[in-house]
């Protein structure tokens, strides 16, 4: 599973990205510093069955703190966009083309206005933020485009004759860009279309890339700089309809970070203080920055990188946790290792579909389930709740 981090340069990307994953990347105060995109691993947290179980667990796939499972989540950071990307103004294309596999899309904006289109520094309050969002919608929007209308009248005018259904064709063409058959089903009900493809002009398909990528590719936005912006500022980008907006100070996730790293303060992702290990091996800059972190996390409740990174998986992409195992009595794996994995699916995902997501064999031979909370046995068909420690049957 994949998020990509995006938006225009110099607004903070590369710095929620190494915050989110302390995965070295370039940052620096000036447009274009991502050239190549960087990937690294953030991780979400959720509660281990183990403490249900009353065993420690040994997990393969994704550590446990204290009782939190962390499951790993990579992220891309790729380089910044500016307006008329998609016709290959700055790294346009090349950005574009490497969020191809991202499940969802995570928007870093300057909350202070202090950025503008271009990425170049321009006082406080001077842009307007939102501006950015739409604009990075409607590049989006115009790449999706620009897929569909490739040798479009032809192939359309054919399908039409053969009678293939608009979602078989959509699908073949948009197989890079993962979308789904149910998603490109749902986009295509949200757009008013001609029964013929043959009829959809350029505007019909821009329209219908837009509903693709709201439903394929959703996204988040991350006010970043939060420690700098108003606090109006702030209050009216949480509030931007049909958006999740989460407050962030990347700089700060990523000093405290750092800090913990070098065993300088105790912190954990996510957390709303933390403590000074030893004083005394603070310069007075270093103290005087954590004070002033500390004031923020006071106010804030978090830096909000890892709410944010969290908010896309559990909430934007509606994904649970589930426990697949091989014992449904101990929980273990063939070798007793206690709770082995963990795995992101989507809210309604069947044990069917856990079966395929552990291994395609397991899929295609699969018998049945256990619960291993009830230890019911269930159907392909039965829908797995967030937490479910679950038993896979399959043919031999």
């Amino acid at each position: 599973m994949e998020l990509g981090v995006v938006g225009k340069p110099n607004v903070g990307k590369s710095t929620f990205f190494a915050a989110a994953t302390l995965a070295p990347a370039q940052i620096a105060n000036y447009p274009f510093t991502t050239i190549e995109p960087n990937r690294g691993m953030a991780y979400v947290r959720h509660r281990c069955p183990h403490l249900d179980l009353g065993v420690p667990c040994k997990p393969s796939n994704s550590p446990c703190q204290d009782g939190v499972r962390l499951i790993p989540v990579e992220l891309l950071d790729v380089a910044g966009l500016v307006p008329k990307a998609h016709e290959g103004r700055g790294l346009g294309n090349k950005f574009l083309d490497d969020l191809r596999q991202a499940s969802a899309l995570v928007h870093v904006i300057d909350a202070t206005g202090g950025t503008d289109f271009e990425g170049n520094v321009v006082p406080p309050e001077t842009h307007d933020p939102l501006e950015d969002v739409r604009f990075l919608e409607e590049e989006l929007a115009h790449w999706i485009a620009g897929i569909l209308s490739r040798n479009w009248e032809k192939e359309a005018r054919h399908a039409d004759l053969e009678e293939v259904p608009p979602e078989k064709v959509l699908y073949d063409r948009l197989t890079g860009l993962g979308l789904t058959e149910a998603q490109i089903h749902l986009a295509l009900r949200e757009t008013p279309l001609d029964a013929k493809m043959a009829r959809w002009t350029a505007e019909d398909l821009f329209h219908l890339a837009h509903s693709l990528r709201k439903i394929g590719k959703p996204m988040i936005l991350a006010a970043n700089k939060a420690d700098l912006a108003s606090k109006e500022r702030l209050e009216t980008l949480v509030g931007v309809e049909g958006y999740r907006t989460v407050p962030t100070s990347a700089e700060f996730e990523l000093a405290l970070r750092r800090a913990a790293q070098a065993r300088l303060v105790t912190y954990e992702p996510g957390a709303s203080s933390f403590q000074i290990s030893d004083p005394s091996k603070l310069s007075p800059p270093q103290a005087k920055g954590l004070e002033k972190i500390k004031t923020f996390l006071e106010a804030r409740g978090s830096t909000g990188v890892q709410a944010c990174v969290e908010e896309a998986v559990f909430k934007l992409l509606d994904l649970i946790v589930v426990f697949p195992v091989e014992d449904e009595t101990h929980w273990t794996d063939k070798k007793g290792n206690v709770l082995p994995d963990a795995f992101l699916v989507p809210r309604g995902s069947t044990a069917m579909d856990v079966a395929f997501k552990v291994h395609t064999d397991l899929g295609k031979h699969f018998i049945r389930a256990i619960d291993g909370r009830s230890k019911m046995v269930v159907g392909r068909d039965h829908p797995v709740k967030d937490g479910d420690v679950i038993k896979i049957i399959a043919k031999a």
